[in-house]
């Protein structure tokens, strides 16, 4: 029988092929309503912490330093009214093995993939993840291909994603650089049915259980340096695993009591699957083109269910602009003598604004920094902005236009951190899931569910039902 392989029959076989490529079958942990058992999803697929740590290591993975930026810190004081400046730490994950935290998620992945007898891995990412697979493939002596989204229809790419082609490259792996558009998860499905390989995907329960060693690292590191758990941990938010993972960890390590903040670069107005905006944004991920649409609604992933469920775990979530983040990449190389790529330093520029609030007693951490390369470099992302007349100043940061200006901040005072309505965000994924469940009887399990979901209680999940007329 010869198969359809046209755009509708390929997604007609979706669900089959996913279930096929990651060993899960999704519909155990489903209730036939709103409710899924997310907690057995992890716990019955995923890895205990002591499993999580024996994988990485033996992949020269996890155990990262930590580093006290202690003249970002003087300077956020200088800044900040008397008594104030929290402390700022950050978690240097560019010591892993392909130079950023998707070490972990890469390790769990790639070892499950060999265990289950898989020949080959493939993942659809243009980002670090790519390089992380490619990286624990090698190691695994696994064959691995790479999907990325990395050109428009005029053959121009991204500086970044070029930069992570070349990395993914290095370590052996096939990388196919396809443009914008619907493109990619059509190609992607068709390798995984052709090839029978491993969907090495980001969002799978091994993959998020991966990053919960490194917040399980923050809480023991700390608890040994300072005696203590940190107050706030800032982690970059875009599909919601480094978010949930982390988060995760430090419950798993009982810092419970420990602020999670996300934080994402401001690219409000821009479609990230617009052929035409494609090349206006100079960050390639941790943007809230990612960041709002997977808090909204997760299951948006590659998989039936994803485990990164960020808007669980948040307990606020903040913007930053894209000059802002430039600034303080800049301030960490100078004023630290540390070089590190721009999505960490997201965090980095919510946390240098966000310390600024705290007492000067209080620890702040940002849990990831990622390598830098020729592509993520500040100069060629500006130079590449430029080309497609996206204005470079120095002025006010808040006059920034995302897909029309990026505005490099006169002085670090103007550096300030924003905060997004979460219960705006809760209110839009409790419309997801009735939207994608039209049909449902909303039980009382489902309620409790969606109070989880939205870390939110049950007096504002019914409120939003009532309002949503539900």
């Amino acid at each position: 029988m010869i198969k359809d392989m046209s755009y509708e029959g390929l997604m007609s076989r979706k669900n089959e092929i996913m279930k096929k490529a990651v060993g899960i079958d999704y519909f155990e942990f489903e209730s036939g309503s709103i409710r899924f058992d997310y907690e057995k999803m992890m716990r019955e697929t995923g890895y205990s912490i002591q499993e999580m740590q024996k994988i990485q290591g033996e992949a020269g993975v996890g155990n990262t330093p930590v580093y006290e930026l202690r003249n970002l810190t003087k300077l956020a004081r200088k800044l900040a009214s008397n008594g104030k400046g929290a402390r700022i730490f950050i978690k240097d994950e560019a010591a892993n093995p392909s130079g950023s935290f998707k070490a972990r998620r890469a390790a769990n992945s790639i070892y499950h993939a060999k265990k289950l007898g898989y020949k080959g891995v493939i993942a659809a990412t243009s980002g670090n993840y790519g390089a992380a697979v490619a990286s624990q493939a090698a190691m695994k002596g696994l064959k691995c291909i790479i999907v990325q989204e990395c050109y428009d229809s005029k053959g121009f790419g991204q500086p970044e994603i070029i930069e992570k082609a070349r990395k993914c490259e290095a370590y052996g792996a096939e990388v196919l650089q396809l443009s914008v558009g619907p493109e990619l998860f059509y190609i992607f499905l068709k390798l995984l049915e052709e090839t029978e390989y491993f969907n090495a995907s980001l969002y799978t329960p091994f993959g998020i259980a991966g990053v919960e060693t490194l917040g399980y690292e923050i809480a023991m590191q700390f608890r040994e340096m300072e005696g203590k758990d940190p107050d706030v941990v800032v982690a970059t938010n875009a599909g919601g695993g480094n978010v949930t993972g982390t988060a995760r960890g430090l419950i798993k390590a009982g810092a419970e009591n420990v602020q999670v903040i996300g934080a994402s670069v401001n690219l409000k107005g821009l479609h990230m699957a617009s052929d035409e905006q494609f090349n206006k944004k100079s960050f390639t991920t941790g943007h809230t083109g990612f960041g709002m649409p997977f808090s909204t609604w997760p299951d948006r992933s590659d998989v039936p269910r994803s485990a990164a469920r960020a808007l669980r775990y948040m307990d606020r979530y903040v913007t930053v602009n894209q000059g802002e983040v430039f600034y303080i990449t800049e301030a960490l190389a100078q004023l630290e003598g540390l070089e590190r790529g721009p999505a960490g330093n997201t965090s980095l520029a919510a946390a240098f604004s966000l310390a600024q609030e705290l007492n000067e007693d209080k620890i702040i951490v940002v849990q990831e920094t990622e390598y830098t390369g020729a592509g993520k470099h500040i100069q060629p992302q500006l130079s590449f902005a430029k080309e497609n007349s996206i204005k470079i100043l120095i002025g006010e940061p808040k006059d920034e236009i995302p897909g029309k200006n990026i505005i490099l901040p006169k002085e670090p005072s103007l550096i300030k951190a924003k905060d997004l309505d979460l219960n705006k965000i809760r209110k839009s994924y409790i419309k997801n899931c009735i939207a994608n469940n039209p049909n449902v009887n909303i039980t009382e399990q489902d309620i409790l569910f969606l109070a989880e979901e939205t870390n939110s209680n049950v007096d504002f999940v019914k409120q939003i039902l009532e309002e949503l007329n539900k």
